[in-house]
């Protein structure tokens, strides 16, 4: 089987990093199928990720990892890792106790563009925590 095919069909996992080092990942909520976020991985962060059972990131912003949990406590215990097609981008199926995204909800895709409109959001979730008490 040719290399393409084999990442295509075949059952060898090699994840495809882009030119940054970094792969997507979304994180989804194990038990309800909700969206949590989507993040970044490089090598490291999806090794440490396989080896210890919890969600691990790249911070872009911070050029660093992100041990998911490590400042708020709530943190991403990974069930499964799903992988597109093409391996250049990861699911991770989590279980989680509260509030995934650091503004207070349980996901960060708490807004939606209004259906009347191509420029103003609505909210549809209502906070699950105070982001304050979480990150002292």
């Amino acid at each position: 089987m040719s290399a393409p095919k084999e990442v295509e069909v075949g059952t060898v996992f090699r994840p495809k990093f882009g030119a940054d080092g970094l792969i997507c990942a979304i994180a989804q909520d194990a038990t309800n199928g909700q969206i949590l976020m989507v993040a970044y991985m490089n090598e490291e962060a999806l090794s440490e990720t396989i080896k210890t059972g919890n969600a691990i990131y790249f911070s872009r912003s911070r050029q660093k990892l992100w041990r998911k949990g490590e400042q708020s406590g709530h943190v991403q215990k990974v069930q499964k890792i799903l992988v597109d097609c093409d391996q250049d981008c990861l699911i991770l199926k989590v279980s989680v106790d509260q509030g995934q995204c650091h503004v207070g909800y349980q996901s960060c895709f708490y807004r939606q563009l209004k259906s009347d409109s191509a420029t103003e959001l609505e909210f549809n979730a209502e906070k699950v925590y105070d982001p304050n008490e979480a990150y002292k």
